[in-house]
């Protein structure tokens, strides 16, 4: 069969008002066609202009179902790699050859993986509340609803309170904000101090009420200073939390061996990872117990089976990125491989809305905590164009990533 790519398309949608970008890869095939998650919501049409001005051009006439080749070729195509923009452009395409392999071969990709591992992921889901009562009665619902993984958060992360001016009063949240001063710049406030304080209280209540059944996980989105991380996964340590995510910044990796000889409680670290020089050094000397990277960000399943494979030589679990700025698609690739990994830990989930659903017929489904592949041949995911062009994408920059402390000073999200 002399099957060749025939176009590439780039799809912009936002049901839930956030920027989701798939791509579409067709081939000269009748009705034969990949779809593949590129989404970088704060960068969306950086993206976008990537596909189309430079990936699309460089894959057009090639053979579809030569994954590494185009992988390979088109990761070094530009040169310079492994950066965000264009790591997202090629995990768009990556993604959908996958689908179309799966469909040539009729069969789901987690089958081209190697078949299940396990016939459903669990996955974990975020709590939040405003205060100790307001987590707990929100823990418990989710029980009821059958999840057995919670990541805890009170406040927001790091108590952050979104503000468009300067304040000191934090409403809706459990922390009053420090004195700021005069004309203190708009941005997401919050308070480092209060928020280490407030941990180990949190904990210490859902411990003493909820008990030690329910897996708990705590994210530190990488806000506090490195030796504050170190001495917070000290005080958690009788907590026996199922792992603690982001401890530190890319920017601050070396702290990682200090907080791993320092403090018995799981790591799990790596959504902003987008070089293998980021995640190596942390796996070969077992400093981490979930690598936790963005499929996306990486370039799609094709790195993402690697580092798998990389992590499982050491004992390293998988426990992929899974917010709500992943498409559905997305969220397909990262159900497929966590059904496949046999070193699959935990899958990070945000779920998926009727109006996604509407858009993104086929899309994953949980059940009683896990979450299951449908068995389609492909991803087994589909996209109605017509109500996706429904809901537009909107160029603004998220509050949230405009974080600031007390002071006025801007910090890390």
């Amino acid at each position: 069969m002399n099957l060749q790519i025939r176009d590439v398309k780039v799809i912009l949608t936002a049901p839930e008002g956030i920027n989701l970008v798939v791509v579409k890869v067709e081939t000269n095939e009748p009705d034969l066609y990949g779809l593949g998650c590129a989404t970088f919501t704060q960068r969306y049409l950086a993206v976008k202009t990537a596909i189309v001005e430079y990936m699309r051009p460089f894959i057009l006439g090639k053979d579809p179902r030569r994954i590494e080749d185009i992988w390979q070729s088109a990761s070094v195509s530009g040169y310079w790699r492994n950066g965000p923009v264009m790591n997202s452009a090629l995990s768009g395409i990556d993604m959908a050859l996958w689908d179309i392999k799966g469909k040539l071969a009729g069969m789901p990709v987690y089958d081209l993986l190697g078949g299940l591992s396990r016939t459903g992921a669990a996955v974990y889901r975020h709590v939040d509340g405003r205060d100790e009562q307001e987590l707990e009665d929100n823990v418990r619902r989710m029980q009821a609803a059958g999840y057995k993984y919670l990541r805890c958060q009170m406040g927001g992360y790091g108590g952050g309170v979104k503000i468009t001016e300067a304040t000191n009063l934090s409403p809706g949240s459990l922390f009053r904000l420090k004195e700021s001063p005069e004309s203190a710049p708009p941005g997401a406030y919050f308070d480092r101090e209060q928020y280490l304080r407030s941990v180990p209280r949190m904990f210490d209540h859902l411990r003493k009420t909820v008990g030690f059944d329910l897996e708990l996980i705590h994210d530190i989105h990488e806000r506090v200073a490195p030796i504050d991380a170190l001495r917070l996964a000290k005080q958690l340590e009788e907590y026996n939390l199922f792992f603690l995510e982001d401890p530190v910044a890319p920017e601050d990796l070396s702290w990682v061996e200090k907080i791993r000889q320092q403090a018995g409680v799981p790591l799990a670290i790596g959504e902003l990872f987008v070089h293998p020089a980021e995640w190596m050094p942390l796996i070969k000397n077992q400093l981490i117990d979930f690598i936790r990277c963005h499929v996306s960000a990486i370039g799609g399943i094709t790195p993402a089976r690697k580092l798998a494979a990389t992590c499982e030589a050491f004992g390293i679990r998988t426990a992929w990125h899974g917010p709500g700025d992943v498409s559905p698609v997305g969220h397909a690739a990262n159900v497929h491989l966590s059904v496949a990994l046999p070193n699959f830990g935990i899958q990070e989930w945000t779920p998926i809305s009727e109006k996604l659903h509407e858009v993104f017929p086929g899309s994953p489904e949980v059940k009683n905590g896990y979450v299951y592949p449908n068995n389609q041949p492909g991803l087994g995911i589909e996209i109605d164009e017509e109500k996706a062009a429904k809901y537009p994408c909107e160029n603004t920059l998220p509050e949230w990533t405009l974080a600031r402390i007390p002071d006025g000073t801007a910090v890390r999200p």
